[in-house]
């Protein structure tokens, strides 16, 4: 069986909007949870709110909890929403930026030929998104990650491609989002060298 770990925020933890108390979907119905049934060992790395790790102490818990998953086949990485819903003057260029320097603190703990970086689907309108920077900037993510994956010499996808649904708030999966999201995840690392 591969093994898989998943870094990211809240649509990897499989967040559930419709529930106040900040919990879950059911497992066979978030992406991680697909990736499972379909014969991945997965690491889900997912938490609410995380921004990509720019300081020290953080990129060094995250990485004591990666050391708990073994050695992967894959390492999978999305982040950077939280990054523009938090940083109210942020560019997707700030963002990359950040993604970079976490990346290079990774690379020497994974493989760069079995990382991929994963741009989130962009925003939408929603109860979460009203500014239009918010649509903008997360639109421009892909191509910001998609330039900083080939300099890193790691594989990318974009997510924007899978028509991952979003839910009434304009940043957390669907169902429907989950299970779109899940295949295309699952088409990417079918390929030896993933890549979009």
């Amino acid at each position: 069986m591969k093994r898989i770990v998943c870094i990211g925020d809240s649509n990897t933890f499989g967040y559930d909007p419709r529930d106040v108390f900040g919990g879950r979907y059911p497992a066979e119905r978030r992406w991680t949870g697909l990736l499972g049934q379909a014969g991945w060992e997965v690491w889900n790395a997912g938490q609410n709110g995380r921004e990509i790790p720019n300081r020290d102490r953080a990129i060094q818990a995250l990485l004591r909890e990666l050391e708990r998953a073994g050695t992967p086949d894959w390492v999978t990485v999305m982040l950077g929403s939280n990054d523009l819903l938090q940083g109210f003057d942020r560019s997707a260029e700030d963002v990359a930026e950040r993604m970079e320097r976490f990346l290079r603190r990774l690379l020497p703990r994974f493989s760069a030929a079995h990382m991929l970086l994963i741009a989130p689907p962009p925003m939408a309108p929603g109860a979460w998104v009203g500014e239009p920077r918010l649509l903008l900037e997360s639109a421009r993510l892909g191509p910001c990650y998609a330039a900083l994956a080939e300099r890193l010499g790691i594989g990318f996808v974009d997510a924007r491609t899978w028509g991952v649904e979003l839910s009434f708030d304009g940043v957390h999966f669907s169902e429907q989002g989950h299970a779109a999201f899940a295949a295309g995840l699952l088409r990417a690392l079918a390929e030896d060298a993933p890549a979009e």
